[in-house]
């Protein structure tokens, strides 16, 4: 019987952390992140969870010590944000390519500088090639499912891939919502008991990581991709069984909404979701047939999922809370272009850039991106529309 209450969304990411149970929790603060580090230390000095919380100086430090746990075979999990993220790099990438599972949530923020610690999802985007899964979260209940069914997947004997579990930072990680809270032996009767590869025993000491030669690489980069396309069936598995135990079925690699008849797409990711779906109503009520894709999970990138979902379809129009740099586009729009061309799906798409630095993306800013996607091509151009303050003005572009 699940237990209804009202969490902001890093409040959810302790309670579904405290529901998994890891054996080893290291962490270090960081805005917007920090308040799921103090909720889990009070729960362990509390009585209400058994992990082992370290105290470390630093993210580099909390992601070495994650690691090592790891390496024992042990459940862990850690959190960080922004330029925490930036400082853990080394192990971070570590983490991936040695194929130690995990989940890590990750409160999205910009990276600086300028110098700003408020919302964008810069910092999960910017990382999305260093081997890891990421899923990223509408609102606070799929915070809290995301991270039960991270371990899941991540603890695959197929996939052994660690994932971060994505919000949008103060948006998300400081608003509150209802939130059904399962039981915790429904949550151990989804997760199966923690079997994880041992590769380190500390009484028959041994090399681990050590140099390799191009060709052992090779294998290893090989193998981990294989597993990173293995691990959209094991999402896919793991969506439906959460959706038959719980309840609520979040779509797997992608969410979709009003898109059986649509001709005109809207694509989002996060927090922005929401808004999309009024804008979506809105310009349905005016007779034009629009959809929604709600893309969670940007490794692995659903490319033949996405592609297949816009086939056929007049226009789409991507709403980034990101940039890529040098291609003067945000990162889902290249990242769905590059989908489209390689599984032969034409049509036009429009990048809209918005929400930086902590911005509302009010749902009239949606609005007025789905009227531009109804004449795409009158605004088909190579850039990104700017979604700041101007925007419904007169004067559109950049």
């Amino acid at each position: 019987m699940s237990m209804i209450d009202a969490l902001t969304g890093n409040e959810c990411v302790a309670e579904a952390v405290r529901l998994c149970r890891p054996d080893i929790i290291a962490a270090y603060p960081i805005t917007p992140q920090s308040v799921v580090v103090e909720l889990l230390a009070s729960m362990v000095a509390d009585g209400k969870l058994g992990s082992k919380v370290v105290d470390v100086e630093s993210e580099h430090s909390s992601m070495s010590v994650v690691k090592g746990a790891a390496m024992l075979g042990k459940r862990v999990f850690t959190a960080t944000a922004g330029q925490g993220l930036a400082y853990m790099y080394e192990p971070y990438f570590s983490m991936s390519t040695m194929r130690f599972p995990m989940v890590m949530t990750l409160a999205c923020r910009e990276m600086i500088s300028p110098g700003t610690v408020w919302c964008g999802l810069q910092d999960a985007l910017s990382v999305r090639d260093a081997g890891w899964m990421q899923v990223f979260c509408e609102n606070n209940q799929e915070i809290l499912d995301m991270v039960i069914q991270g371990y899941r997947i991540a603890e695959d004997h197929g996939v052994l891939i660690p994932i971060n579990v994505c919000y949008d930072g103060f948006y998300l990680s400081h608003q509150t919502e209802r939130v059904e809270l399962p039981e915790p032996s429904e949550v151990d009767a989804y997760l199966p008991p923690i079997d994880l590869p041992q590769y380190l025993d500390v009484n028959e000491p041994a090399i681990v990581d050590p140099n390799t030669v191009g060709s052992f690489l090779i294998r290893y980069r090989e193998d981990h991709l294989a597993c990173m396309q293995h691990a959209k069936s094991v999402i896919a598995d793991a969506n439906r069984e959460f959706a038959a135990r719980f309840g609520r079925d979040w779509g797997g690699l992608l969410g979709s909404y009003r898109m059986e008849d649509a001709d005109y797409v809207l694509v989002t990711m996060g927090a922005t979701t929401g808004a999309a779906r009024v804008a979506v109503d809105i310009m349905r009520e005016r007779g034009l047939r629009m959809g929604l894709l709600k893309l969670r999970f940007m490794r692995p990138f659903p490319d033949a999922e996405l592609a297949d979902m816009l086939r056929g379809r007049r226009a789409c129009a991507v709403i980034d809370r990101s940039v890529s740099f040098g291609w003067d586009r945000g990162v889902l729009s290249v990242e769905l272009a590059a989908a489209c061309g390689a599984h032969g799906v034409e049509l036009p798409v429009l990048s809209f850039i918005g929400g930086l630095g902590g911005l509302d993306l009010r749902t009239e800013y949606v609005v007025r991106a789905a009227e531009m996607l109804a004449d795409a091509p009158a605004y088909l151009k190579d850039g990104a529309y700017w979604m700041n303050e101007d925007f419904l003005g007169e004067e559109l572009g950049k």
